[in-house]
């Protein structure tokens, strides 16, 4: 599939900004134009941005309900109540749970932890853990990364003498549960700064409203929490910009040098002890195999390895749930290998419709997230993937850049039992005749309201540069940008008319990838580079004709020092004549 390049040179007015981020006229110019294409225009900012502080934190309280929130804790907390502290199974959620009860342990011991069971309960808040709090003696539930639409739920806990704490990122309706406190920056008419927190971090804003009341807020305990937060930021996909940038940068530190012990089990299954662990690291390594907990049995084996005292107690839990994403992937593997074959066989899913939306009655509940991600990587169209179970269809959909796929669900809400997300990812419930009735109204919302662009892969380009300017200041000024995500990705660059220097290879399994040594007019340095599955390209490179690259610099392998920098070639395309 052809990629669109996009790549907007600055303007006047924005080179002048630039030129105002540079503190010294030899500064490379590509670094004041990443800066200032990430919002940033004043060396104040870009010293903030470089630095985020923890005091660049916002005020808790400027969250709705905060107050409400961190009284009925004090309250719960002075009157002695049992405190059961629940969330969601997936990483988002156990991180979530962990922090919080982690935290208040610190400060009270009348507290239990609870995940519901993905195939039993299902997402959110169950009537099956309502009836388990009643019978415990429960009177608060704290409520982490999911709750916002639990209207019958909680308002069956209150006739049970139970209340709610929700602390939610997803989507509110008008409708909102009769809890005691909701903390959500998604809420309408909210203010708080920060909209896109993950559930960890709302839970990370409570604690840091509950130490300020009862001036605690002076201590490291919530600081040393952040690994979770950095965790959950980085797993569930939110912008790495402003509070999340702050907590992200703070939390990957900690995770580098002291993390908590569960953790540190999976860095060490996952052979980053004594590495750079980036957000990266935590998206395709700590995160699936946290994830896989909650898919494959329970998300509250993630809780009991992330809140754990005992480090041989922590490798012996990292081990299980490593084995659990074995088995994840296995399983990831095949179903998706099912999927693309069925829609093969049924070209009509694909053909001429601008979604996707595939249903199997075997398809295993807690894969299917993965699968439709898959679909969607590979189609570039939003994608729905069901499986069914007693006449119920549960399914998972995800989005292309830019595309509203929660306004699309909540477009066909009538045909649905239940449904929950954001722009990017929903979770959603039918019973089985309505299947295809809501693949019809969905895929007509979407065809009517997805843009032609949005239907294309595209590449986001930074800046054009030279490879003289690939220099070792250059290099330390990119480490800088760190941590990298949605709102402040890697940054990628253009390299026009590039040359082989005569070394370049095919590698791999079936030689379907390059190994480059490339040179450009602007320098003699050679430099290495990789192009993973563009083997077509390889007669015309070793043919010595030029080529324009689009790449993110990754620090080189096996070559002992620190500047030494690899090109991570992610579009090629063929020198157009000048």
């Amino acid at each position: 599939m052809t990629r669109k390049w996009n790549y907007i040179p600055l303007s006047s007015h924005e080179q002048q900004q630039a030129n105002a981020l540079q503190p010294h006229p030899g500064d490379c110019k590509a670094v004041a134009e990443l800066l200032l294409r990430r919002g940033v225009q004043s060396p104040e900012e870009a010293e903030r941005f470089f630095s985020p502080a923890i005091s660049d934190l916002h005020d808790p309280f400027l969250m709705p309900d905060m107050d409400k929130a961190v009284e009925r804790l004090n309250k719960a907390m002075g009157a002695k109540e049992k405190i059961m502290v629940y969330g969601d199974y997936d990483v988002d959620g156990v991180t979530a749970v962990a922090l919080v009860y982690k935290y208040l342990q610190n400060y009270y011991s009348n507290l239990e932890y609870y995940i519901p069971t993905r195939y039993e309960e299902g997402y959110g808040i169950s009537r099956k853990s309502i009836d388990y709090a009643a019978d415990a003696g429960v009177k608060l539930v704290i409520v982490l990364d999911c709750g916002i639409k639990a209207i019958d739920e909680i308002a069956y806990a209150r006739s049970k003498g139970i209340d709610f704490i929700i602390c939610d990122h997803h989507m509110p309706d008008e409708e909102l549960p009769p809890a005691a406190a909701i903390l959500n920056p998604k809420m309408p008419g909210s203010t708080y700064p920060c909209k896109h927190l993950s559930g960890c971090g709302v839970g990370f804003k409570f604690m840091q409203g509950f130490a300020m009341s009862n001036g605690l807020a002076g201590h490291n305990e919530l600081e040393s929490l952040l690994d979770l937060v950095a965790v959950s930021i980085a797993a569930d996909i939110v912008p790495i910009e402003g509070e999340n940038r702050v907590m992200a940068y703070h939390g990957l530190r900690r995770l580098n040098s002291n993390p908590n012990l569960g953790l540190r089990s999976i860095i060490r299954i996952c052979k980053l002890t004594n590495k750079d662990i980036t957000i990266s690291d935590v998206i395709f390594k700590i995160g699936p195999r946290l994830n896989a907990s909650g898919r494959m049995q329970s998300g509250i084996e993630a809780v009991d390895l992330l809140v754990t005292r005992d480090l041989h107690d922590a490798y012996e839990k990292g081990a299980n749930i490593d084995q659990y994403n074995k088995d994840r992937k296995e399983l990831d593997k095949r179903i998706t290998d099912e999927a693309n074959a069925l829609i093969e066989r049924n070209v009509n899913v694909v053909e001429g419709k601008r979604s996707i939306v595939i249903c199997n009655r075997d398809w295993h509940k807690g894969i299917i997230g993965i699968v439709a991600s898959r679909l969607t990587e590979l189609y570039y169209k939003p994608a729905v993937v069901l499986t069914l179970s007693d006449g119920v269809a549960t399914g998972s959909a995800r989005s292309v850049q830019g595309f509203d796929i929660y306004a699309a669900v909540n477009s066909v809400r009538h045909l649905l039992e239940n449904f929950g997300g954001h722009p990017y990812a929903v979770g959603l419930t039918l019973k089985e005749e309505n299947v295809a009735e809501f693949a019809k109204l969905f895929e007509e919302y979407v065809a009517e309201h997805i843009l032609p662009h949005q239907l294309e892969p595209h590449i986001e380009i930074d800046a054009e540069i030279t490879f003289s300017q690939i220099t070792p200041e250059f290099i330390a000024s990119l480490r800088r940008f760190n941590p990298h995500g949605p709102g402040n990705q890697k940054p990628v660059f253009i390299t026009r008319g590039v040359f082989d220097f005569g070394t370049s290879k095919l590698v791999g399994k079936n030689m379907e990838h390059i190994k480059l040594e490339l040179e450009d007019n602007s320098t003699s340095r050679v430099i290495n580079a990789i192009a993973f599955n563009m083997s077509q390209y390889f007669e015309h490179i070793h043919a010595h004709k030029p080529i324009d690259i689009c790449y993110t610099l990754e620090p080189a392998k096996h070559q002992g020092r620190s500047d030494s920098v690899q090109l991570m070639i992610r579009d090629i395309r063929l020198s157009k004549p000048h």
